[in-house]
This record gives C-alpha cells, sequence and structure tokens, in this order.
C-alpha cells in the first residue's frame, strides 16, 4: 500500500529544509574563500609584442611611430592610379530596333554595354571603334563612342 499523504509532505518539507542549507553553506565558503583568492594584480594577463598571453606586464620602452598615410592598403587610392581614358573596341552587337548593343575591348575580353544616344547614328556589328568608360547603373557603360577608322571588318 501507498504511503499516508501526511507522512511525504513531512519528508519532502524536511528534504527542501535541508536543500536550503547546505545551498547557504556552500554561499558562505564561497564569500569565505573569494576574500584569500588572488590579487587583483595577479588576475591581469598582457600581451606581448609576439601576440602570446603572459602574466608578466610589458617594458615601457619607447615604441616607434608609424606614419598613417605611408601605410597602403590593398587597393590604391583612385589619384594615384594612371586609368586609360580611351578604349579600342569591336562592336560585337548591336539591336538597331531597340537602339543597344555591346563593344569588346581588344585589350581585354571584357564587353561593355552601349546605348545609340551615346554612339554614332550609323553603328554598325563589326565597326572598329574607340570609346570612354562611365559607371552605370550595372556596371560599366561605353560612351563618347567614336570610328577608330571607316572601314569595318
Amino acid at each position: 500500500m501507498a504511503r499516508p499523504a501526511s507522512t511525504n509532505k513531512r519528508d519532502n518539507e524536511k528534504k527542501k529544509q535541508s536543500k536550503r542549507q547546505e545551498k547557504q553553506r556552500r554561499k558562505e565558503d564561497r564569500k569565505s574563500n573569494s576574500n584569500k583568492g588572488a590579487s587583483l594584480e595577479e588576475m591581469f594577463a598582457y600581451v606581448d609584442e609576439n601576440g602570446m598571453i603572459t602574466s608578466t606586464p610589458p617594458e615601457s620602452t619607447a615604441k616607434d611611430k608609424t606614419d598613417l598615410e605611408s601605410i597602403v592598403i590593398s587597393t590604391p587610392r583612385k589619384e594615384d592610379t594612371e586609368e586609360e581614358s580611351t578604349y579600342t573596341g569591336r562592336v560585337e552587337y548591336y539591336n538597331e530596333a531597340k537602339g543597344y548593343g555591346f563593344i569588346k575591348d581588344l585589350n581585354s575580353v571584357k564587353k561593355y554595354f552601349f546605348h545609340i544616344s551615346a554612339a554614332p547614328k550609323d553603328i554598325k556589328e563589326g565597326n572598329l571603334v574607340s570609346f570612354e568608360l562611365e559607371r552605370g547603373v550595372r556596371d560599366l557603360n561605353a560612351v563618347n563612342i567614336q570610328y577608330e577608322d571607316k572601314k569595318s571588318s
């Protein structure tokens, strides 16, 4: 048979009380041991010039000053780069009905979009042209398109 409910309640209360007392004892132990622990200076960690963690503070020596202007990041400044202003290419594709096409640069494998408003009216596929580049909505666009020579190949 099962035990009477009152016995279980008393036992449960005793267990809860003993748990509370144990928790209180551990809390007091932590408080008393925290004062005996390491001092604040012993808890510090330092990083040396090689990136290693040490317990000794670094020596206070004169540090070299770095000129921020001399640091070069992977991309050169725009004014320092010498960009070609005029390119030469061949008209790869031209849709006369829609008024746009693509020019393939002769010095690379890149193709650039152009609109008829930036090209001569009588432009055709295969024409050799010179052009400049301008930032468009999606990518670089060919503008100021002129015939390189009148014959097409």
